[in-house]
């Protein structure tokens, strides 16, 4: 049990001490891009600072799988190095069971990584996105889903609108029912409109079927509201927007996921790319165990037999081998080309499994 704990040990802080270095990498090379895109709209230092560490958490939770398997190598061939691997073999521990703390660990930074850490990048991720929105148009717009149907908001310089639809087309494209809210840039209503659709297109909403009330507190809105077969209102949403605030289920916390699938079904859009995203986010413990177990089946060797170097590279090739294979899997899941199950679980089943056999492989021959 004391050698397990040595083991845990050493390969946690391994891990700490390559989340730290790699966070400071990231946030470094984000901070010179903010300071690119923002430094010409006025954007003062600081605020880039903020924006930076807004964004590398999500960044440093993408490279978790990389983390894992350096952390591996780090721990097995200092472990080799040092003979105390050599040590362990000759008082009877297999290397199977030498490997018992390091994946017992790994499994546990991978339940923290779904239960703590995807929450906490759904909340940075989702407010990066609103900071740099009101940096480059003057206002945030965003969008969101409840019971109550679709709502968006959109910001520019004269003032801000609250777009309400029960429902939408499968991109958004199109809404139906749909209710312009408009509010002057000191927070006062000064338009409401209804109509029976709207489109987005060419920087515009093109409305159908409209009713407009103007909301002057000395008139009376009804006497003075106005009927349009066609009306226009111009808009800073795109369609990109739109699909980037529904086609990022990394914004949202993994325990807010299940309602908001329903939401989103009840709205009329697909919820295909968050069910692969759930599905694959409860599959993320079994794939950083088997990240540990590929960069063990080729650095648990004596450096007397030459090749660490090779071996270290192979491992690395590997891993990034089998993340390519998850990442292509699951965009086949969400366009429909396989079961969501299959997308998310099958990358990390086979992953542990050629894992296993390399092991046993090197162990028994």
């Amino acid at each position: 049990m004391t050698l397990h704990f040595y083991f845990a040990r050493r390969f946690a802080i391994s891990f700490l001490i390559l989340t730290i270095v790699l966070f400071s990498l990231v946030a470094l090379v984000d901070l010179v891009d903010q300071a690119r895109d923002f430094g010409d709209l006025g954007v003062s230092f600081g605020r880039i600072v903020g924006l930076t560490l807004l964004k590398a958490p999500e960044t440093v939770n993408e490279i978790l799988p990389l983390i894992m398997m350096l952390a591996t190598i780090v721990l097995f061939v200092g472990l080799a190095r040092s003979s105390e691997l050599v040590a362990t073999r000759a008082a009877g521990r297999s290397g199977l069971r030498a490997l018992l703390a390091p994946v017992a660990v790994a499994l546990a930074i991978g339940v923290l990584a779904v239960t703590t850490l995807n929450p906490i990048v759904a909340g940075t991720s989702r407010y990066h996105s609103e900071l740099a929105e009101s940096y480059w148009t003057g206002g945030a717009s965003s969008l969101s889903i409840s019971g109550e149907g679709l709502w968006l908001r959109q910001g520019g310089p004269e003032g801000q609108t609250v777009i309400r639809a029960w429902q939408s087309n499968a991109d958004a494209s199109v809404l139906y029912d749909v209710t312009f809210l408009s509010y002057a840039p000191d927070g006062g209503p000064v338009r409401r409109i209804a109509a029976d659709s709207a489109a987005l297109e060419n920087g515009g909403w093109s409305l159908r079927g409209v009713k407009l009330w103007p909301l002057d507190p000395s008139a009376n809105a009804e006497a003075n509201s106005e009927l349009h077969d066609e009306y226009v209102i111009s808009t800073t949403l795109t369609l990109d927007r739109i699909r980037d605030s529904l086609g990022r289920p990394s914004a949202i916390s993994i325990w807010a996921l299940p309602e908001f699938i329903t939401q989103l079904d009840q709205a009329g859009f697909s919820s295909r790319q968050h069910r692969v995203w759930f599905q694959s986010e409860l599959a993320r413990p079994l794939f950083l165990m088997s990240m540990v177990l590929v960069a063990s089946a080729f650095t648990m060797r004596h450096t007397r037999f030459g090749g660490t170097g090779i071996a270290v590279l192979a491992a690395v090739l590997l891993g990034f081998g089998l993340y390519f294979i998850r990442s292509f899997a699951q965009i086949l899941g969400e366009n429909g080309q396989i079961p969501i199950a299959l997308a998310a679980w099958a990358p990390p089943v086979a992953s542990v499994m050629l894992a296993l056999g390399l092991l046993l492989h090197a162990e028994d021959g």
